[in-house]
């Protein structure tokens, strides 16, 4: 446990991280734009070339903002399932919930044609498609996760349920692979690859709501996810309404997942690495100072990551998911490898 002073100094380091990679991504993209192009079009005027003004107004400002909520929404997700289930390997993907998205993406591209372009780039009529699918998919799935919640009360259960429902999703998916043409397969497969740029200045206002409302939702629920870490019997006894939590954890996680894959596709590895980055600058599991911090964490995280994308530079953009396993997967290695001297539960 840190003192008030450390505490104070890790919130201001992530403050820092945020707003430098939040800067460090409008200022360098795949296309090179002079540094006072940037500044000028920030202060409101014009770059040289009309094409830098939209670049860093319609792509690079939007992308860094969604590339910022959505770690943000993946990190709380996974934090607040892997307190729900008591499983330090429980992540968003693992109820099933983005196997339901991409079910309804897979339904929307393999069925109706490679809405995707060669690049990954979507038309508008695409794009709400894509995003209507998803959202229908991701809910789909949640409603059924609520269904059984509401029948089972054992978390492991619930969890292997989930499992299997991804399970079921990822077969149809693999039917629908089968019969669709290479064309159509190449646009799925580059919509799984992940990208912070599919949300436009115009869906920039939903997108904010919907993800800010399920983060609010999650710091709401800090007092039962607090009772939660000692076992349900002992939450019960403190006047914790155990069922009702645990739909509540189940609604704010499921919504989060839904809606940043819904507009980005399956991110890998945030919401499963960066709560345990988060528990290890604290060294402890109350949720009063580990959400707030597994909020900018998972921002910075996916900045860094939307940042490192962009490296090649003319060469193109890396996928998003080929980025995310090299710093979430020597996480995790390093959590199984130490797990006796980290204390996720109490």
């Amino acid at each position: 446990m840190r003192t008030r002073s450390q505490m104070n100094r890790i919130y201001l380091l992530l403050s820092m991280l945020t707003v430098v990679l939040l800067l460090a991504n409008i200022f360098i993209g795949s296309v090179t734009i002079p540094f006072q192009s940037v500044l000028r079009v920030l202060f409101g005027g014009e770059a040289d070339k009309n094409a830098w003004t939209l670049i860093i107004l319609q792509s690079r400002i939007p992308q860094a903002w969604t590339a910022l909520l959505s770690g943000a929404a993946l990190a709380v997700s996974g934090l607040i399932l892997q307190t729900l289930f008591r499983n330090p390997l429980a992540d968003p993907s693992i109820l099933g919930i983005s196997a339901g998205a991409n079910l309804g993406v897979a339904l929307v591209i393999l069925s109706t044609g490679g809405i995707l372009g060669s690049m990954g780039a979507l038309s508008l009529l695409g794009s709400l498609a894509v995003i209507t699918a998803a959202f229908i998919g991701a809910f789909v799935v949640l409603i059924l996760i609520l269904f059984f919640a509401s029948r089972v009360t054992s978390n492991v259960l619930l969890l292997i349920i989930g499992i299997m429902i991804g399970y079921i999703a990822s077969s149809a998916i693999s039917f629908l692979n089968f019969f669709a043409t290479s064309t159509h397969i190449q646009s799925f497969v580059l919509w799984g690859m992940g990208d912070f740029s599919g949300v436009s200045s115009a869906q920039i206002p939903l997108f904010t709501f919907v993800t800010l409302a399920g983060i609010v939702a999650s710091l709401l629920l800090i007092k039962p996810l607090n009772a939660l870490l000692l076992g349900e019997n002992y939450a019960a006894n403190l006047g914790i309404r155990v069922k009702q939590a645990r739909w509540m954890i189940l609604l704010t996680a499921g919504l989060l997942t839904a809606v940043v894959t819904a507009y980005c596709g399956p991110i890998s590895f945030i919401g499963l690495s960066v709560p345990h980055i988060a528990r290890l600058l604290l060294g402890t599991s109350n949720h009063k100072q580990l959400l707030p911090v597994t909020i900018l964490t998972g921002g910075v995280t996916a900045l860094l990551c939307n940042l490192i994308s962009a490296m090649p530079g003319h060469l193109g953009v890396l996928p998003l998911n080929a980025i995310t396993p090299l710093i979430g997967a020597p996480v995790i290695i390093y959590v199984i490898m130490n797990r006796k001297n980290i204390h996720y539960f109490n």
